[in-house]
């Protein structure tokens, strides 16, 4: 059984990494002494669940975390670092420090590494995350111990509600847009202003007018929705943000 170690020091370990060019060995100390750090371990880079939920999902809140007094949030998985830098670019997670533990001196330390040899991977980490105050480990979610690769309890919104379950979760927005628009613009510098982090979307780059039509009914730009809702072009727009700040 996969240990629970909260309340325990993290265990000393050497993280090799590769920047410009150039090997440097960091101390799991450095990373973590004196800070508060969110960790969320995985199996593997450029496996599905942690391509395409784990990792976007904590690039997104970062500021959420930030706001809450969190300094770092470290992504660690036994992959050399090569591997870690590619997939960090890959995934345009800048906001997440990606921590090779190659040989999985960290993983085996803090229990978490398992055997995945019926896929052909050798020895990983268990998929989990963690909260961790100058060294010490305040609060670990560890998936469950079934079959196949769980994904209940490490995201980043459990570890969000868990460090303010009092606060609201972000509003998911996404701008349709196009080249050379300028209610489009002027809906993008709206939203900067409100402090709304955005997604956008250009005509002809990223979709096409069909897809526009599909999803909106609309053909003119921009179209906006947030959290799953369509709220319509510009004008719109102003008059959502205008409600939310009366509320």
């Amino acid at each position: 059984m996969l240990k629970n170690r909260e309340g325990e020091r993290i265990p000393s370990a050497r993280f090799r990494v590769r920047e410009n060019h150039e090997w440097r060995d960091v101390a799991s100390e450095d990373v973590f002494s004196g800070k508060t750090v969110v960790v969320f371990s995985l199996p593997g880079a450029f496996t599905p669940t942690c391509s395409s939920a784990h990792v976007p999902r904590y690039n997104q809140l970062a500021p959420e975390f930030k706001r809450h007094g969190v300094d770092e949030i470290v992504c660690i998985s036994v992959n050399d670092a090569f591997v870690m830098n590619e997939w960090q670019q890959a995934q345009r997670a800048d906001a997440i420090r990606f921590l090779p533990d190659g040989n999985g001196e960290f993983t085996q330390k803090m229990g978490m590494l398992v055997d995945k040899d019926d896929l052909g991977f050798g020895k990983r980490s268990w998929r989990y995350s963690m909260l961790v105050k100058d060294g010490v480990v305040k609060k670990m979610f560890i998936e469950p111990e079934v079959a196949g690769d769980p994904y209940e309890v490490s995201d980043a919104d459990t570890m969000l509600e868990h460090i303010s379950p009092q606060s609201p979760k972000p509003h998911d927005i996404t701008v349709f847009s196009r080249m050379g628009c300028p209610h489009c613009g002027r809906a993008k510098a709206h939203l900067v202003e409100s402090g709304l982090n955005f997604e956008e979307l250009v005509l002809n780059r990223d979709y096409t007018d069909r897809t526009l039509r599909a999803v909106s009914g609309a053909t003119s730009t921009p179209q906006i929705f947030v959290n799953g809702q369509h709220v319509g072009g510009a004008d719109a727009l102003e008059a959502w943000l205008e409600e939310r700040a009366a509320a």
